[in-house]
């Protein structure tokens, strides 16, 4: 089933809306989830929340590219939890390491995983990225937004892993420099 077909049902409070959901974007929402909480089943639970969100969010919202679209959803939503259930301790994973490496991005001081979600902040990043060549934007995308690890990224793209860590480390030294130019303190 088409996209638009799935948001149409969505508009018509159409239940089957969820479980053509399920059917074209389940795995793919579950994997999301479990590489930013690393437990099952946890990542089943922020799903089926997501699908819920979805819910009462189309209508109003039309999203332009429903995959996208669940996708922030699932990766705001796994953060949250993630945030909560590691308020008191660092938890292990690939999200320490990622808001670490942000950090000399965005600063010290800052709430990295609610700035970098910040709408301002995130313009100003994905305009930075489209500055960018088209690999370095992926392997950013890929570490920073899907919270793959260096490893996979490498064979996702035939690179050494060493290649895809100074790739990484460019383009946050650039993107640091951008975010200075912009105005903002870090």
């Amino acid at each position: 089933m088409k996209d638009e077909e799935i948001v149409a049902l969505y508009f018509a409070r159409d239940e089957l809306a969820l479980a053509r959901t399920e059917e074209k974007y389940g795995g793919y929402c579950f994997s999301l989830a479990n590489r930013i909480l690393c437990s099952p089943p946890d990542a089943e639970e922020t799903v089926s929340d997501t699908y819920l969100k979805a819910w009462q969010s189309i209508p109003p919202s039309r999203p332009k590219v429903l995959r996208q679209f669940l996708a922030k959803i699932t990766r705001n939503l796994a953060f949250s939890r993630w945030r909560s259930d590691h308020a008191l301790k660092r938890g292990g994973g690939e999200i320490p390491l990622v808001l670490e490496e942000l950090e000399e991005c965005v600063g010290v001081d800052s709430d990295v995983g609610a700035a970098y979600e910040a709408k301002e902040l995130t313009r100003t990043i994905a305009a930075f990225l489209d500055t960018q060549p088209e690999q370095a934007q992926h392997v950013f995308l890929r570490r920073y937004f899907f919270i793959e690890d260096t490893d996979t990224i490498a064979r996702r793209y035939g690179m050494k892993p060493d290649a895809v860590l100074k790739s990484l480390s460019r383009t946050r030294k650039r993107l640091k420099a951008h975010l200075i130019q912009e105005g903002y303190i870090v």
